[in-house]
This record gives structure tokens, C-alpha cells and sequence, in this order.
């Protein structure tokens, strides 16, 4: 596979030697697939919209002190095209796009348009990888059967997830249907850390990390984060995760499990507004130095 150029690629790498394909760690992954939004659209823009901000995220990391682009490449593909393929279709390319990539050992990280993506992604992953749970970050629990008579919309997303059998561990919930509710209080499979909860328990990090198992997927819906300082979503939710503590879950689940790849999805670029997009590709890049800081 051939990595787009340093105009197009993730942080504006100019070092073909850390961002060509063969000799790259990590590979970006991009899937402008938008197809049941339903609220606000633009999602489509939102992996791209995100490259772009990531041109201005600085290669040093305050945090971690280090620059971590220096320790591991990152390759950034052409997006995946999906002239055609909606619902089942879309969701077994996507599946197939990051199947080839696992099977070539690359560290797979996705930029999504709407969540569904995440049902093609953990499709692939859960083949690799026994043990697995999905760690879910987000503003909505997506758990309805169905949603406008489609299940492969992104409120069913997590549907399809739980079954398949898979640990679901869930951050920041504060919408959901009644149905979704009592679903999640029946299934001992799924894990809901609810965000009026988590304000109210200083141990929620440890409790969510006990929860999982050693194999873990993270999946970020932009709209975890409070709108405050992630306006540009398409469902936006009041109260909403801030980022030391998401940086906080994510950091302490790098430490303690093995995060075996993760997905950013639903930014919806705002005309006139860079700070979803950049705060985003400023969480990738650090999720990416957590990694290589506390790899296994």
C-alpha cells in the first residue's frame, strides 16, 4: 500500500522514513462513511478535517517528553471509497480494509465519519484478538436493535457489537432510550459508566479498567466530550467528558491492558471553528505516544 505525502498525511510528517508504509508502525486509516446520521450531518468531512488540524499539532509531547513520531512511523492511506456500499455492504469493506492491514501488522487507527464504522473495525479486530472487550467512550450508549428500521445505523452500532458476544465497557453515557436502559442492566456483558455517575466516584477509572478484559478496542465518539470543548458533532449532549479525565481512563488503560487498536469517529466540522478537529488530532497523537510510553 502507498502512504499519502506530507501535505495529506497525519501531523504533516516530512520524513519518508516515518511515514512510508512498509517501514511505518502505525497506520491511519481513513472512513468517510456517513449514511443514517440523525441530527446534524457532515461527518464525512470529519477524517479529513482532522488530518488537516493534525498538520499544526506539535511532534513534541508535554506530557510524555518525548517526541513520540521519533519512536514509530505513522502512515496515513487514501480514504476508502464506499461508491455504493451502504449498511452491510459498507460495514464488510470496512471489516476486509482493516483485516489486510492486521494481517500485515500494522497498528490500526481509524478516522470515522459515523459510528457504524466501528461494527467493520471491531469485526476485524475480533478475529485477530481473543479476549477482547470494546471500550466505548461516548455520549449516546447506541444499544437500540434498530434505529429508522435500520440496524446498521450508528445508534445500533453497539448493538451489533453485543451480538457478537464481546465485553462492552461503556464512558461518558448520558442519552439513551428506556429500551437501551434495561438492556444494559440485564446484560452482564455490558459495563455503563453513566456521566453523572462518574462525577460522583472517585474510583470510576478503576472500577471501568476491572471491567475489561486483557484485550481492549477503544472507540471514541466525538460527542463523549462535552460540547463546550467539542462542539463540531452531530449529536451533541450536555455534561459531558472534559479531557484530563478522558486522558485519565485512557492513560490508566494503556497502562494496566493491552489496546490493541483504536477509532475516532463523528466530528463534524463547524465552518469558521478548528477546535473539534485539532483537539482530536492532538487526543490521537497522544493516545499513540500512551502506547508506545506504556507498550506491553
Amino acid at each position: 500500500m502507498k502512504a499519502l505525502p506530507t501535505d495529506q498525511n497525519f501531523l504533516g510528517i516530512e520524513d519518508p522514513q516515518l511515514f512510508e508504509f512498509d517501514q511505518a508502525k502505525y497506520v491511519i486509516q481513513s472512513v468517510p462513511y456517513e449514511h443514517t446520521s440523525s441530527y446534524l450531518e457532515g461527518s464525512a468531512k470529519g477524517p479529513a478535517a482532522i488530518i488537516q488540524a493534525s498538520h499544526f499539532v506539535e511532534f513534541y509531547d508535554e506530557e510524555l517528553d518525548t517526541e513520540t513520531i521519533k519512536h514509530a512511523g505513522i502512515a496515513t492511506l487514501a480514504p476508502i471509497n464506499f461508491d455504493g456500499k451502504v449498511d452491510a455492504a459498507a460495514v464488510d469493506l470496512i471489516e476486509q480494509h482493516t483485516t489486510t492491514l492486521l494481517d500485515l501488522n500494522k497498528y490500526v487507527v481509524s478516522f470515522g465519519a459515523e459510528h457504524t464504522v466501528t461494527y467493520g473495525f471491531v469485526k476485524a479486530f475480533a478475529k485477530k484478538f481473543d479476549n477482547l472487550t470494546v471500550l466505548q467512550i461516548d455520549a449516546h450508549s447506541d444499544l437500540r436493535e434498530s434505529y429508522h428500521d435500520n440496524p446498521y445505523s450508528h445508534a445500533s452500532v453497539m448493538a451489533r457489537v453485543k451480538d457478537m458476544g464481546i465485553n462492552l465497557c461503556q464512558a461518558g453515557i448520558r442519552a439513551q432510550c428506556i429500551e437501551e436502559a434495561i438492556e444494559i442492566k440485564k446484560n452482564p456483558k455490558i459495563h455503563t459508566y453513566y456521566a453523572h455517575q462518574i462525577r460522583n466516584n472517585e474510583n470510576w477509572v478503576k472500577e471501568i479498567i476491572a471491567d475489561m478484559t486483557e484485550n481492549v478496542y477503544l472507540t471514541i465518539d466525538a460527542d463523549g466530550f462535552d460540547p463546550s470543548i467539542m462542539p463540531a458533532v452531530g449529536t451533541a449532549e450536555p455534561n459531558g467528558l472534559f479531557w484530563n479525565e478522558t486522558l485519565n481512563l485512557i492513560r490508566e488503560t494503556c497502562k494496566h491492558k493491552n489496546v490493541v487498536g483504536f477509532d475516532i469517529v463523528e466530528c463534524a466540522p463547524m465552518e469558521g471553528s478548528i477546535l473539534s478537529e485539532y483537539t482530536l488530532a492532538k487526543l490521537a497523537y497522544r493516545i499513540i505516544g500512551y502506547l508506545e510510553f506504556y507498550k506491553k
